[in-house]
């Protein structure tokens, strides 16, 4: 029987909502929605786009690290962007200053808004720990 291997913040929007950040299904992790927040779980700069999505690049690099996975190993990825034709080139360079020259699958939804106010920007992304480091 597989084990099941689960990245927690341990914040208490996981148990609130019920969620793990992240969870492995065979060489594949599954991450949940990250966004601009600090090691309490605090929510942190609301309406700064460039400020959140530093932020939440940095949640996801946490992500990678806990599972000993690089940034080269995102196999896909979906942006959800608060006023995504304001905030579309800064989403743009943002992925590929992250990135460099790794171009995993991606979507970038437009939507109205996020769970908390003056959430601007959420990225959920899959790893595949096969992929080469």
């Amino acid at each position: 029987m597989a084990t099941i291997d689960v990245f927690h913040y341990n914040v208490s929007a996981e148990s609130d909502f019920g969620y793990s950040q992240a969870i492995r299904s065979g060489e594949l992790i599954h991450v949940s929605g990250q966004l601009s927040f600090d090691e309490a779980g605090e929510f942190l700069h609301a309406g700064d786009f460039a400020a959140q999505l530093e932020r939440t690049y940095a949640n996801m690099d946490k992500v990678l690290d806990h599972y000993g996975a690089t940034r080269n190993q995102v196999v896909s990825q979906i942006l959800y962007v608060v006023n995504l034709r304001q905030n579309a080139a800064a989403t743009a360079k943002g992925n590929l200053t992250y990135f460099g020259d790794h171009r995993p699958a991606s979507t970038v939804l437009g939507v109205t808004e996020l769970t908390f106010p003056g959430q601007v920007i959420e990225i959920s992304f899959v790893i595949d720990t096969k992929l080469p480091a």
